[in-house]
């Protein structure tokens, strides 16, 4: 599926007048732009450099499979109600469907013994209290820790929008009361709750979904995350894919465009101030407002100059913040469908045993030894409309870490061009997440007829992360010490939006996204969104898309 108005088939599509520059179509960057499109009736540019829109939402299609490479699930969103949904249903026009994936939506797997994690608060501290039942009252001060301190996280957010001066005068007051967990590692907080150390392995089994192990990721990001999936998850009918679909069409109403295969090579800014960008072909675009979602390091280290980031004061390498963890995902494709196969929506977190920092620290070191974690999901048993698409197939993807180091020496390599010595390390990691695959579902393996996989080169290529890192800076306790990671920037008509202004996930990076907005718009968005009334687009034709190569 192809999103967008491709540039090097249509460069006019990028002559304004524009209101407003958007790098990135990821959703930080569409909810930004749609929120401007709708409530404030600004003409936005969105400039991707991918050959389709959507960032880590979009997905890619080999014959007969299709699959999503950053949306495995999404907490909240099958409540009507919820804060989540309600977003997506304003920027989607009620577009945007989801299927509920039911009972059970993680299930952490420690050398042979499993534990489902079920939807709803009252189920899963029963199922938590089953699996572990001397450890009631342990559970029961987790769950009232991770409420107590997702309680503070609005004030501690909202303080980003607060213009410099106040935010210095009450800008400790707000974010104080998060600080006392944010401060703090997750293996710290734990460490408090409980002494044993099983139950705090499956507390923390799903790490991987900011992307730290408990010793170095701190609990603020750990209670949000936790909080988010207690209701339950849910998946986008059709795929990820039709997030950015479903989005596109309330920025175009507005006069905006969303362009792919444009890439941003600067920002240019004259007497201080950000004016617009200049392409990688040369050709400048100008706006009087430039939001960059290609996150803190591509933006300060990359698309400003130096000289103008000196100038104002600004830290392109922020203190004791470093990149995300980088990964593996082996794309798989399978000649059954996943009922035919047994498989369930539920994803899998398998781990080699309960100490989850050790292992990863011995992974990092020695990519010989057990890998840390493998992380399955089974989006065709998750989308209901997948038979429809795909007939007879099925799909999984298997989902490791990489550290940056080890694929560094092939950065300035092409794509399918990086030697002979890079395709075997490849495939010795792509055979190892396939064994794991078989052991947990042993039933697919005389039935895979595809499968690819993409390293942090693959996700420095198309996303155009430095080093190939996932989630944008890490989710460190110094991360969120960070004054500077807000909408507004030193350089005038430059600000940021999505993950790293706010947190990893799609909950973050919505959230993001309507940070800069309210702050552009000087308009409360998270309010104007749940006033809004839902106002469904008319029907068009289906016209059924072509696959396209990833």
């Amino acid at each position: 599926m192809r999103l967008g108005t491709s540039y090097k088939q249509h460069p006019e599509a990028v002559r304004g007048p524009w209101d407003v520059i958007v790098i990135g179509s990821g959703l930080g960057g569409l909810t930004t732009a749609g929120l401007l499109a709708r409530h404030k009736g600004k003409r936005v540019l969105v400039l991707e450099r991918h050959y389709t829109a959507g960032g880590f939402t979009h997905v890619f299609t080999r014959p007969g499979f299709d699959w999503d490479v950053g949306v495995h699930y999404i907490g909240d969103v099958h409540r009507e109600r919820s804060m989540l949904r309600r977003a997506f249903d304003h920027l989607s026009d009620g577009e945007l469907a989801w299927a509920d994936m039911g009972k059970i939506y993680d299930t952490i797997i420690i050398g042979d013994d499993r534990y489902e994690l079920p939807a709803g608060r009252k189920a899963f501290r029963e199922a938590m209290v089953g699996y572990f039942p001397s450890r009631a009252q342990e559970i029961d001060t987790y769950l009232a820790r991770i409420h107590a301190t997702v309680k503070k996280a609005m004030p501690f957010f909202g303080e980003k929008l607060l213009p410099g001066p106040l935010a210095r005068l009450a800008g400790p007051l707000l974010r104080w009361p998060a600080m006392r967990d944010a401060r703090r590692t997750v293996k710290d907080v734990m460490a408090e709750i409980t002494s044993d150390p099983r139950l705090t392995a499956v507390l923390t089994g799903q790490y991987g979904d900011y992307g730290l192990p408990p010793g170095q990721a701190s609990f603020f990001m750990h209670a949000l995350l936790v909080e988010h999936y207690l209701p339950g998850a849910a998946y986008p009918v059709g795929g990820s894919g039709r997030i950015a679909e479903t989005m596109m069409p309330g920025i175009e109403a507005s006069g905006g465009q969303v362009v792919t295969s444009a890439e941003v090579a600067e920002i240019l800014i004259e007497r201080g101030r950000a004016v617009g960008v200049k392409l990688a072909d040369g050709a400048e675009v100008r706006a009087p407002v430039v939001v960059s979602d290609a996150g803190w390091a591509l933006t300060f280290n990359q698309l400003v100059a130096p000289e103008h980031a000196a100038r104002a004061g600004i830290q392109t390498r922020l203190p004791g913040v470093e990149p995300s963890f980088a990964h593996l995902s082996l794309y798989v494709g399978l000649d059954r469908d996943a009922q035919q196969l047994g498989l369930k929506p539920s994803n899998l977190w398998v781990y080699p045993d309960q100490d989850h920092d050790r292992n990863v620290a011995r992974y990092t070191d020695d990519p010989a030894a057990p890998m840390p974690v493998a992380y399955m999901s089974f989006p065709s048993a998750k989308d209901p409309d997948f038979a429809r698409r795909h007939p007879g197939k099925a799909t999984i993807e298997v989902i490791g870490v990489a550290p940056w180091k080890w694929f560094s020496r092939w950065q300035d390599s092409r794509w399918h061009k990086r030697g002979a010595d890079y395709d075997q390390f490849k495939a010795e990691l792509a055979a190892r997440l396939r064994a794991e695959l078989i052991r947990q579902c042993p039933q697919v393996e005389p039935h895979i007829v595809h499968a690819e996989l993409s390293t942090p080169l693959s996700t420095r290529h198309f996303a155009g992360h430095p080093q190939g890192e996932i989630y944008g800076l890490a989710h460190t306790p110094s991360r969120f010490e960070v004054r500077s990671l807000r909408p507004g920037t030193a350089i005038p008509g430059l600000y940021l939006t999505g993950a790293d202004i706010c947190t990893a996930g799609i909950g973050g990076a919505l959230m993001g996204g309507m940070l800069t907005a309210s702050l552009l718009g000087r308009k409360n968005m998270i309010s104007a969104v749940l006033k809004a009334k839902l106002t469904p687009r008319p029907r068009k034709p289906e016209v059924k898309s072509q696959p396209a190569a990833a």
